[in-house]
């Protein structure tokens, strides 16, 4: 099926690259003052829907998830490469990381008060993504809330884009068009960010952070 060569692809390639992953990747929130302001947005949310857990999905290396913990969440992560798994274990003994797919959580029903996806969503074809979606609201509880990162599109009339990514293959979301899918899978935007691409970044695609909650 197209959606498990794509989930095998990416497993693939990302345990290939994990180890330069984590090296290029670990002080990214420290040098990124935006990001930790969403972040710390984000979490707020959460605490304000009371007491619970926050998954951090494709959490890689785990530089993330560990943030959330530093941000008194309790907070677990889980990737589909083992590789970064035991890169993430090794390197937060003291946090959960799981293994996982985010078409197939082993989550209960409408446990997480809080869900975060930064960039994890953007290795899933297009027309697979109201799966993962619908996985996202089944684990959170009412009132949960997301946040997910993704690069955007630059033409409304092509909503999806594929794009060259380093490790697999990506694909960039008009972000008006990626909020009605999640509207349409009972997440409601709440708030977004927007990064404009800078001089020296390899890539010049806005990034986006939106906030939706669980209607």
């Amino acid at each position: 099926m197209v959606e498990h060569d794509a989930l095998s692809t990416t497993r693939e390639a990302y345990d290939a690259a994990a180890a330069t992953y984590a090296q290029l990747f670990r002080d990214t929130l420290r040098d990124s003052p935006l990001d930790r302001a969403i972040l710390g947005a984000f979490a707020e949310a959460v605490r304000a829907s009371g007491d619970g857990q926050v998954a951090d999905l494709g959490c890689g290396p785990g530089h993330v998830t560990a943030y959330l913990d530093e941000l008194r969440l309790t907070a677990f992560g889980v990737d589909a490469s083992p590789a970064m798994i035991k890169l993430a274990r090794q390197a937060y003994p003291g946090l959960r990381f799981d293994v996982g797919s985010m078409a197939a959580l082993d989550i209960a029903d409408g446990v997480l008060i809080g869900l975060l996806s930064r960039w994890s969503i953007i290795h899933t074809p297009p027309r697979e993504l109201p799966v993962i979606l619908a996985e996202f609201h089944r684990v959170l509880t009412p009132g949960g809330h997301l946040l997910v990162g993704f690069s955007a599109s630059d033409d409304p009339s092509h909503p999806t884009q594929a794009f060259d990514h380093t490790v697999a293959p990506a694909y960039r979301w008009w972000p008006d068009h990626l909020a009605a899918t999640l509207r349409a899978s009972g997440l409601v935007e709440v708030a977004r960010m927007v990064r404009q691409p800078q001089p020296t970044d390899r890539r010049q695609f806005q990034e986006i952070q939106l906030l939706a909650r669980k209607a």
